[in-house]
């Protein structure tokens, strides 16, 4: 029987992204490796912490919410410990009929997930979060999954917008024929108080350079401040 390391399994409406406003069930990996500077979910990180669970009662618990959509996340859902019961559990879920998507950290591309699911969120790190994420990983995205993607990177200062600007430009050069998602989040950080200047930048940015991104914040913090969890 397979083991799921769990944080926590919950219905929530999506609060950010090109999913904002969804509701769906969130199953919440345990254990993440990235190490992002601005993470705002560190109580994941633990592979000692959560609890495991088989796979039978994941599908259980998801079942009890009457919610036909999942979003996989983390923690990092990717990451080997992780992989193979994620793998299991989307297989399960599209069997039983439900919509399917990842929250991937930008660390990897794996093709026997991201074949089998809906949609795959895919990160990119920006320099404020002290992680890099390989370009080659995301021309792979773009070239394979046209349609089934968003690129998502949280934007804490204008080098960082830069940042994906310089990246969001080469992509388009290279692959002329494909409409890129890729969305903005303005930093709204853990206990910090709204970002109201910030978000107003963020917005100016990309309209002086003709609106390459989508510019969507987490609604969830606004509406329940960034400290909650299971939101």
């Amino acid at each position: 029987m397979e083991n799921l390391l769990i944080n926590s399994i919950y219905r929530a409406t999506e609060g950010e992204g090109v999913h904002i406003g969804t509701p769906q069930i969130f199953v919440r990996f345990q254990g993440c490796r990235v190490g992002c500077l601005n993470c705002d979910s560190m109580d994941t990180w633990s592979f000692d912490e959560g609890e495991f669970w088989s796979l039978d009662s994941v599908l259980e618990e998801i079942k009890k919410f009457g919610l036909k959509r999942v979003s996989i996340t983390g923690g990092d859902p990717l990451h080997p410990k992780n992989l193979d019961g994620v793998i299991s559990l989307s297989k399960a879920l599209k069997q039983r009929g439900y919509y399917v998507n990842i929250e991937a950290s930008g660390t990897r591309v794996v093709d026997e997930l991201f074949d089998l699911i809906d949609y795959i969120s895919f990160d990119y790190k920006t320099p404020s979060t002290g992680v890099k994420t390989s370009m080659a990983l995301v021309e792979r995205l773009v070239a394979q999954y046209q349609g089934k993607y968003q690129i998502k990177s949280v934007v804490e200062s204008h080098e960082d917008f830069l940042d994906c600007l310089e990246k969001k430009r080469a992509l388009d050069s290279q692959y002329p024929e494909i409409q890129i998602i890729w969305v903005l989040t303005p930093a709204y950080n853990f206990a910090e108080n709204f970002p109201e200047k910030r978000f107003q930048e963020v917005l100016n940015w990309n309209e002086l350079e003709n609106a390459p991104f989508r510019v969507i914040g987490q609604q969830h913090k606004w509406i329940f401040g960034p400290k909650k969890k299971r939101v």
